[in-house]
């Protein structure tokens, strides 16, 4: 069988960056493929008996009509030859202006009349067709490189297309992330910050998780997320979803939010083959020096 990974997104995403780390895993790679020449390029690499996995980055650089026709082409591809992954990269409009002033690049859309701005939004609507059937969407906002790496590596490329559960902690104050699947809110807790000794600690820190460990609201609350998935991940999967990524958020973002993510992360290792973890709020600095930056 041939494994297919479409990569889009909008300009200054990263979409480079996932498409090397692909090759680097042996994928045969195209960039800015014409979405007219994605079904004559299967039929030729299907027949191909020494190439088996194919990523190819599709995006607003194609002819508009042709983004259009998209569903329908991959739709056509023999699932029992073809097996596709959609995986759309974005970033928050103002990260992406920031990153296109910082290299001095040109946007793909921009001309005279059209600014940056406005040809951000319109490639959005011209990616609506491709994004719609996304199996996995990353957002960059905050990702250095070596972090997009590591994240098409460890989701992507080395995934055998078992369902991907990711437990993703971060903080209201700084937006809900835009790939997140299922979100609950756990500002509801009682909050470590205000306990001066917890203050400069985190949820991975034994004195946290014992204070919240204590908490009936706490305790409550995981059970009551855990019932929620224990019910309804069974059927994500069983209707075909290969990623699903839970995002717990609290103010901050670094002592209960994190804590029920690990914990979840603990409970479900044994349900699920691959799950993972991660802490937008403790991954790294929230301003990365322009030679990190996606």
């Amino acid at each position: 069988m041939l494994s297919l990974i479409v990569i889009s997104g909008r300009s200054g995403s990263g979409k480079s960056t996932a498409l090397n780390v692909l090759e680097d895993m042996g994928y045969y790679c195209i960039d800015n493929l014409p979405v007219s020449l994605l079904a004559p390029l299967i039929t030729r690499l299907s027949s191909a008996l020494t190439i088996d996995k194919v990523a190819v980055s599709i995006d607003a650089r194609n002819i508009a009509d042709d983004l259009v026709l998209f569903p329908a082409t991959i739709t056509d591809f023999d699932s029992k030859i073809v097996e596709t992954t959609v995986i759309f990269l974005d970033a928050a409009s103002p990260t992406l202006v920031k990153r296109f002033s910082e290299t001095r690049r040109k946007h793909p859309l921009s001309n005279k009349v059209t600014d940056l701005r406005e040809a951000l939004e319109l490639e959005s609507s011209l990616l609506d067709a491709i994004s719609d059937l996304a199996a996995l969407t990353i957002d960059t906002t905050s990702l250095t490189i070596h972090e997009l790496r590591d994240e098409i590596s460890t989701r992507v490329a080395r995934q055998t297309h078992e369902f991907a559960l990711l437990f993703l902690s971060f903080a209201y104050k700084r937006g809900v992330p835009v790939d997140a699947d299922l979100v609950f809110d756990v500002r509801c807790l009682p909050n470590p910050h205000w306990k001066l000794d917890l203050r400069s600690l985190c949820g991975l820190d034994e004195p946290v998780q014992v204070f919240l460990n204590q908490q009936s609201e706490f305790v409550e609350m995981f059970t009551d997320v855990s019932e929620y998935l224990n019910k309804w991940l069974p059927r994500f999967e069983a209707n075909n979803r290969s990623y699903l990524t839970v995002a717990i958020g609290c103010t901050g973002g670094q002592h209960r939010s994190v804590f029920m993510c690990q914990k979840l992360f603990d409970n479900y290792q044994s349900n699920f083959t691959n799950v993972q973890v991660r802490h937008r709020e403790l991954s790294g600095p929230a301003n990365p020096s322009e030679k990190n930056r996606v």
